[in-house]
């Protein structure tokens, strides 16, 4: 299939130009953005006062902006930061973690659709739907929204944004306009470590910076977790549980190859 050769092709891409993908992310997984940044080879700097981040962000191929922990401090970075990378052409990526759980958050995710204008939005169903302008269940900053419709849902958001779309969940789907796929790998376990979701966003930074080419980004990313997924599940012996996998998940990420994906990856055309 095409779209999965164009996927194994970019981690190459990747592997050879090394790019820097600038972090505005929450302090519960920035340690582990960083890590998986460096695993699939890019490089990361985690920047995030507002006295230097216009500046770094000039260097950086991507950026990654993540609103899971909050504060006027870092909103006014995000800000700053995002429209000196807008300006330059560089690749967005926004996670809007929580977004419905708090209307400081909620203001906060509007405000940079509207006055950054990210390349990417990956979310979760409820913080998709939320966006959206749909009634949508939420936890905290986990989802519980019906899955049903997420096509849909990811079509016409991105075609109202003019930006690519990333759902994960059960099972992942990306759009840019009328063009959806649906990526199917991955394992339930992802959902029991914390910081997954926000490692998918940096992954998918990873592949925009380094080809430019955001839906390809965005599903090279999505599935690359997942791939990375089942195979740290899989070598799970008994009596090891989560903390095996989170470690044995960066080394999957770290071994990823172009071979593993187009044999592993599992995408249709939605």
């Amino acid at each position: 299939m095409e779209i999965l050769q164009k996927i194994s092709d970019s981690l190459l891409t990747l592997k050879e130009k090394k790019p820097l993908v600038h972090h505005i992310t929450n302090y519960v997984t920035v340690n582990d953005c960083a890590n998986i940044t460096l695993a699939i080879g890019a490089s990361p700097v985690m920047a995030d006062d507002i006295g230097e981040v216009a500046e770094m962000v000039s260097f950086a191929s991507a950026l990654v902006l993540n609103i899971g922990t909050l504060n006027s401090r870092n909103i006014e970075s995000m800000m700053a930061v995002g429209k000196k990378a807008r300006e330059k052409g560089i690749a967005i990526v926004f996670d809007p973690v929580g977004v419905g759980a708090t209307a400081l958050r909620t203001a906060t995710a509007k405000r940079i659709i509207q006055e950054v204008g990210p390349s990417v939005i990956r979310g979760n169903m409820s913080e998709i739907k939320i966006i959206a302008g749909l009634d949508a269940g939420i936890k905290g900053v986990d989802s519980v929204a019906d899955e049903a419709g997420g096509e849909t849902v990811a079509r016409q958001l991105s075609q109202k944004l003019g930006c690519v779309i990333a759902i994960t969940g059960k099972q992942d789907i990306i759009a840019a306009g009328e063009r959806v796929c649906r990526i199917d790998n991955g394992h339930a376990i992802l959902s029991q470590v914390t910081g997954t979701g926000c490692m998918a966003t940096s992954l998918i930074a990873c592949y925009c910076g380094a080809t430019g080419d955001c839906f390809t980004g965005a599903a090279a990313g999505v599935m690359t977790m997942g791939i990375a997924g089942e195979i740290a599940q899989q070598s799970l012996q008994a009596g090891e549980g989560v903390g095996t996998f989170r470690m044995r998940l960066f080394d999957a990420v770290w071994a990823m190859t172009p071979e593993l994906i187009t044999k592993g990856g599992r995408i249709s055309n939605a």
